[in-house]
């Protein structure tokens, strides 16, 4: 049989349910879909193909998915750190309403996708302003993006439309992209609690469950979060939105930090999935979300970045093992194994996003999202378990290709569909003037 593509030759790491390691493996790709997982001298000898990735020395595994940034913050990287999460805030919502536009959006989100490629990140659940332009870059450079209109309540609101636009313009976005398809589905995002009110939030998620869209909500990020919204509504961020009928299983929250027992057992009961960002919890002095007491609930957790002006990176195997180092610090080492931080930045992450069915595994049947960690470096020798490689001693530089959809959009570390020169002379500031990026 001819198809498209043939990964073969190194260790391939499923993440399937059973944690399937093929040594020697291959994955068989055709028409961005994976046809076939197996031995690479059974697929070799099966199949013929037009393009093939010699993996050998490498390890193969899924495309990592970041279920919670910012992309086109990159614009802002390294402009707002050391504060609290309040004086990150205002100090970003005043930059945003002076530098966005769709031209500044496009050269961040495409500076964005070029590191993300690089790190091995082959989808991202992206929330911010000027969707569109995001999204248009994302397809060019051929790039799994999941996202669409935000809901946010600001004086004045970077993309221009008045909160009582908002709906229907969100509302022509979601008849216009249409319904879900394998491995994207509609998304819409309501801010938060403290930026929408009780009514504005059940418009929003209403006119999303109208269209069967996922729901990404920043909710309880830190106590002074908490505190606000309780002083202003009576209630927590997470227990309003329970109140309100708000929570389930096309809900997803960003951050969770500061959850009561009851919150956790709310989300276990609706079904809510929760997007970890350890870095951005770390660097803003949240706290620490309670990832090992969400697990045990049998609350799905998936790793994010947030965005690079909280985080400063998007590499999500920087969150793979800050999820697997962080936890232990209450005194138990395997409060989050390596295991486990692996699966949160890929299958985990897929269902997170209800993707589960389509992406996050090396799977026959899936979108073909991998990536090829190259393990010939002293600090990945000796490689005795593939997942302690990946939570514990692998970087984003380790990877070398990377493919999505069956695309290779990486190659022996070289960009295939982004002029990585051209990306990085857009971002070539002058200290002395860098809230200015070329359009």
């Amino acid at each position: 049989m001819n198809i498209d593509l043939l990964v073969h030759g190194g260790d391939v790491l499923t993440v399937d349910d059973a944690g399937t390691v093929v040594r020697d493996g291959a994955v068989a790709v055709h028409e961005g879909e994976i046809v076939a997982v197996g031995p690479a001298e059974e697929l070799c000898t099966r199949f013929t193909a037009n393009e093939s990735i010699d993996a050998a020395g490498c390890l193969v595994l899924p495309g990592l998915v970041n279920t919670h940034t910012h992309l086109a913050m990159t614009l802002l990287r390294g402009r707002a750190d050391d504060v609290t999460l309040q004086g990150f805030l205002e100090r970003v919502l005043r930059w945003e309403a002076e530098l966005l536009s769709p031209e500044n959006v496009t050269a961040a989100v495409r500076l964005a996708v070029a590191e993300s490629v690089r790190a091995g990140v082959t989808s991202a659940l992206d929330m911010y302003w000027f969707h569109e332009a995001a999204e248009r870059t994302a397809r060019e450079a051929g790039w799994r993006l999941h996202t669409g209109p935000t809901f946010m309540d600001v004086p004045e609101p970077a993309d221009g439309i008045a909160y009582e636009d908002r709906l229907a313009w969100a509302r022509r976005d979601l008849e216009a992209r249409g319904p879900a398809r394998p491995g994207h589905r509609p998304v819409l995002f309501a801010h938060s609690a403290y930026t929408l009110s009780p009514g504005q939030l059940t418009e929003a998620f209403a006119l999303a469950r109208e269209f069967g869209a996922l729901i990404h909500i920043h909710a309880a990020e830190n106590a002074t979060e908490v505190a606000t919204v309780e002083v202003r509504y009576g209630k927590r961020p997470v227990e309003l939105l329970d109140s309100l009928g708000l929570l389930g299983p096309d809900v997803l929250l960003a951050h969770a930090v500061d959850l009561t027992g009851p919150e956790i057992a709310a989300l276990a009961r609706t079904g809510t999935a929760v997007a970890h960002c350890p870095v951005s919890n770390l660097k803003l002095g949240c706290g620490i979300a309670p990832v090992p007491r969400l697990l045990s609930a049998g609350v799905t957790v998936g790793l994010g970045t947030d965005g690079a002006v909280s985080s400063n990176t998007l590499d999500v195997l920087g969150a793979v093992r800050q999820a697997a180092l962080v936890h232990k610090a209450g005194g138990d080492p395997t409060a989050v194994g390596a295991e486990q931080a692996v699966r949160m930045a890929t299958l985990e992450g897929a269902r997170a996003l209800g993707l589960g069915e389509h992406l996050g595994s090396l799977e026959a049947g899936k979108r073909a999202d991998l990536i090829v960690l190259d393990l010939d470096a002293p600090h990945l020798r000796p490689a005795h378990d593939p997942w302690s490689t990946l939570a514990y001693a692998a970087h984003g530089a380790d990877v070398r290709d990377t493919v999505v959809d069956g695309r290779v959009l990486m190659r022996d570390r070289r960009l295939t569909t982004l002029d990585e020169r051209a990306v990085l002379d857009a971002f070539a500031l002058s200290p002395e003037q860098p809230q200015v990026v070329p359009a």
